[in-house]
């Protein structure tokens, strides 16, 4: 897999199109699997867990219902490499911090990613830009039984599919979409989303998934029990409350333009005036900033800036991007004056006027 191929591109996920991607960055599902006839990863020693990777990449690498994939021993990569996969949510921190015999294969569009060895033997997960869940669905199913008629997978006629973690028993699925939410953040009204949520069952996670802070006001909507659903019910579970809070954002986003357009349309220009003049800024500072942009290009207050710009801003500022564009390991000063050469020189490209 060639990684600096990567550096041109922001992949499937941050593509910034599809149904709703002024609010629904992306879709996501996931489904978890283990083989029969092996432990699970924790409880593998590392012959069996390289037992598990040659197996599994061979089968993997033979489907024919993805396109071409391009596999990588996540174990032999640096750990800048790690970090720029997970920048790029192709693997998950845990499956680029933990040790032993691990890979991932991955397809040339980046809608699709395979982790051998993550917390179960398989994780696959296809994402697509905007609200595709359906789209999401059919895509990982094919690839799922695919694969399936060529292993045994862990199966229960009780439970359903066996997983490490038993949250994920009985489907093994995670559906998921990734929703940018800055109005209801500044009016501190995302707290009433995250107590809709939770009385539904449902789980509300920063931008990287689980134990990850909200950062540039991106939230994840996921589902957290598997058993006792089908895989349809979960999709629908997930899809039902998006047009809710959908709804909410842009009534919120309205009553601020109506109530101070002024002084929103000051804080987006502030916000676009320090992206491109600043001479040090950090990961936390240009994702807020750059939410309020986005917020200001989807509200029609800033023009010749594009979602899909704001995207790629997004993904090349952050540290494991920054570094692998520029091929040297920095420190944290010299990465924060990185990234405000970066965003100073790539909007200088596109110069924005407010409307």
């Amino acid at each position: 897999m060639d990684l600096d191929a990567f550096t041109q591109t922001t992949g499937e996920w941050l593509r910034g199109t599809g149904a709703d991607s002024d609010i629904v960055v992306s879709s996501r599902i996931r489904l978890a699997r283990n083989l029969m006839e092996f432990p699970f990863p924790s409880r593998a020693d590392l012959k069996a867990r390289a037992e598990v990777e040659t197996l599994l990449r061979d089968k993997i690498l033979g489907i024919s219902s993805c396109g071409r994939l391009n596999y990588e021993s996540v174990e032999t990569l640096p750990e800048l490499d790690r970090q720029f996969l997970v920048e790029r949510q192709l693997i998950s921190r845990e499956h680029s911090e933990k040790d032993g015999p691990r890979g991932v294969a991955v397809d040339p569009r980046e809608s699709v990613s395979l982790m051998i060895n993550e917390e179960d033997h398989l994780r696959m997960q296809v994402f697509r830009s905007g609200l595709a869940l359906e789209e999401c669905w059919a895509a990982i199913n094919r690839i799922d039984t695919e694969i399936e008629e060529s292993v045994s997978f862990a199966f229960s006629e009780e439970f359903g599919y066996l997983t490490s973690c038993p949250t994920n028993v009985g489907t093994g699925m995670r559906v998921s979409v990734l929703l940018h939410l800055p109005a209801l953040v500044l009016t501190k009204e995302i707290q009433k989303v995250f107590q809709a949520m939770h009385k539904m069952s449902l789980a509300v996670r920063g931008l990287y998934g689980e134990g990850s802070q909200a950062m540039g006001d991106f939230y994840q909507i996921s589902n957290q029990i598997t058993l006792g659903k089908s895989e349809e019910q979960l999709v629908q579970t997930v899809k039902s409350v998006v047009p809710g809070i959908l709804d909410y954002e842009r009534r919120v986003r309205d009553a601020l333009v109506k109530e101070d357009r002024n002084r929103l349309h000051d804080q987006i220009s502030r916000a676009v005036g320090i992206l491109r003049s600043a001479q040090t800024i950090n990961s936390e500072e240009t994702l807020q900033r750059l939410s309020l942009v986005r917020l200001g290009i989807n509200l029609g207050l800033i023009d010749n800036l594009s979602i899909p710009l704001v995207n790629e801003l997004f993904l090349y500022s952050q540290p494991a991007h920054l570094q692998k564009v520029r091929h040297e390991r920095l420190e944290t000063s010299d990465r924060n004056a990185a990234r405000a050469s970066y965003l100073r020189q790539r909007l200088a490209r596109s110069e924005p006027s407010a409307n």
